[in-house]
């Protein structure tokens, strides 16, 4: 993939499929550490150890559609080609947790993407379901809880069009106030 946030998208359609009300996805940089960590976090079905150790197996797939599944094995390496990491842990009926880590001076590093559209993606197209976004940079952070915009928006969907263009510039303000470097 040409980008993190495609990655992103992909394992966290893994989440939807396997039944998760709740998404969490953490995309932590610490500068001085050379490292980015993207986690994602769903309370779906989980799955067995076995399938835990399949689940990096490009040939391993639960989909009918098609007999292989990239998503993961892509994840993990991309991770591991910058000199990072990748874990998964996952029980049967809890859900799973995926940490891919990723060392960004790297040459094999590729770009993070936009993370932003991404989350904006997830939830428009999920409004049933509950996502999580952190934004982590040198230990400042912003938050968006769609459990949080539910309670504001009353009846109105996620899904509407006011509340994704909402959601879009809420990220973009953010995540540039994120990314602004702190002058003194």
């Amino acid at each position: 993939m040409r980008e993190l946030a495609l990655n992103v998208m992909d394992v966290a359609q893994n989440s939807i499929t396997a039944g998760a009300s709740l998404v969490r996805l953490t995309v932590q940089e610490d500068s001085a550490a050379d490292r980015l960590s993207i986690t994602l976090e769903d309370n779906g079905c989980g799955m067995t150890q076995e399938q835990v150790k399949s689940v990096i197996d490009p040939f391993y797939t639960t989909r009918t559609t098609r007999k292989v599944g990239l998503g993961v094995p892509l994840f993990k390496m991309e991770a591991e080609m910058t000199g990072g990491s990748f874990s998964i842990r996952s029980q049967k009926g809890e859900g799973t947790v995926l940490t891919a880590q990723f060392v960004p001076s790297h040459v094999d590093m590729i770009p993070l993407g936009d993370i932003s559209g991404t989350v904006r993606l997830l939830i428009t197209c999920n409004p049933q379901l509950d996502f999580v976004y952190r934004r982590i940079r040198d230990g400042r952070e912003f938050v968006l809880d769609t459990r949080e915009l539910r309670q504001v928006l009353g009846e109105v969907p996620l899904s509407a069009p006011e509340v994704s263009e909402w959601i879009a510039g809420f990220l973009e303000e953010q995540t540039a106030e994120l990314l602004r470097e702190e002058t003194s």
